[in-house]
């Protein structure tokens, strides 16, 4: 069943489009100077950290040509980890090592890369080949994520990933997003990952959606997507209410991973968040930003910003659904 068959009409239903997402909530929220903070991965970790605000830990960075060739000496003390693009999107140029074996680099679907493969692709993200706008860039080395046992049957390969909407530094919106083997084991929806809402009141999940389509099951593993719990979840969005005031940006997508032993971990920040969020929820953007904007007061504190977030938007209490 398409997602959108619920929909009986856009404006009842909340729904917020492209054009009024941009109009009435990025360009007023989020000031042009702020982008570079969430743009450059590499300037958010920092962000973050400052503010103690838990990453996966930051193992070396890669600024200019010249220092490819030192790539193995960089990563011998580590069996796994992450490399990725600093100002990639959409998860491109993501690289996932989850063993060296025998001088040779074991990818998580089974791949063996030689060091100079692994070289190439390094040089590849300085010289702006998954950048946005083919800008230089910069390779980060990171901590690979261990995620929480609570997934490992509603996913496939990569690590799942949740995406909280903010808004004013009040969580509006969350989902969880799943890789498939249609997706390549990344958590990308466009490649075809699988949307989960989840209910900001209890941190469970609700729907759940691939493309505009609903689903009840992983259509890899088989298993059930619903009434799942997600572990940490106060502290999660706890963190979140705090990436608003972290960035001076007002409207923002903050994504999550939930390390097993480290908890959850910001992975990164956007301020163009996308629209997706609506249809694994059945549930409209617009009116829950619109019952933001009518508060008379706004908490500072971000404890006082998740209890407003789960008064106004438990899922019990959703209104008008797509």
């Amino acid at each position: 069943m398409k997602v959108f068959d619920y929909l009986k009409n856009f404006k009842d239903s909340g729904v917020l489009g492209i054009n009024r997402r941009n109009a009435e909530y990025m360009l007023p929220s989020n000031p042009r100077r702020y982008y570079p903070l969430v743009d450059n991965k590499l300037m958010t970790k920092h962000l973050a950290e400052q503010a103690d605000i838990p990453v996966p830990p930051l193992y070396a960075v890669i600024e200019i040509q010249q220092q490819v060739k030192a790539v193995a000496q960089l990563l011998q003390p580590y069996d796994d980890f992450v490399i990725k693009p600093s100002r990639g999107s959409g998860g491109s140029g993501i690289l996932v090592i989850d063993k060296q074996v025998n001088g040779l680099y074991r990818q998580v679907n089974g791949n063996l890369l030689s060091l100079h493969e692994l070289q190439h692709h390094v040089s590849n993200i300085l010289a702006g080949m998954y950048s946005l706008g083919g800008q230089s860039d910069t390779a980060m080395f990171e901590y690979r994520v261990r995620f929480d046992p609570v997934f490992a049957a509603i996913t496939y390969q990569g690590v799942p990933d949740i995406r909280v909407v903010v808004y004013r530094s009040i969580p509006v919106m969350a989902m969880l997003r799943l890789p498939t083997r249609e997706s390549f084991g990344k958590a990308n929806l466009h490649q075809g990952a699988i949307g989960v809402g989840i209910d900001l009141l209890t941190g469970a999940t609700t729907f759940a959606a691939r493309g505009n389509s609903a689903i009840d099951r992983h259509p890899d593993t088989h298993q059930a997507l619903v009434s799942i719990v997600i572990p940490h979840w106060d502290r999660l969005l706890l963190t979140a209410a705090r990436c608003c005031e972290l960035t001076g940006l007002g409207y923002i997508g903050a994504d999550f991973v939930l390390d097993s032993e480290k908890g959850p971990l910001m992975l990164e920040l956007n301020a163009r968040p996308g629209l997706n969020i609506q249809i694994a929820n059945r549930v409209g953007l617009r009116l829950r930003l619109e019952a933001i904007d009518q508060q008379q007061n706004l908490p500072q504190d971000a404890e006082e910003c998740v209890a407003l977030s789960k008064r106004l938007f438990a899922a019990s209490r959703h209104g008008a659904t797509i």
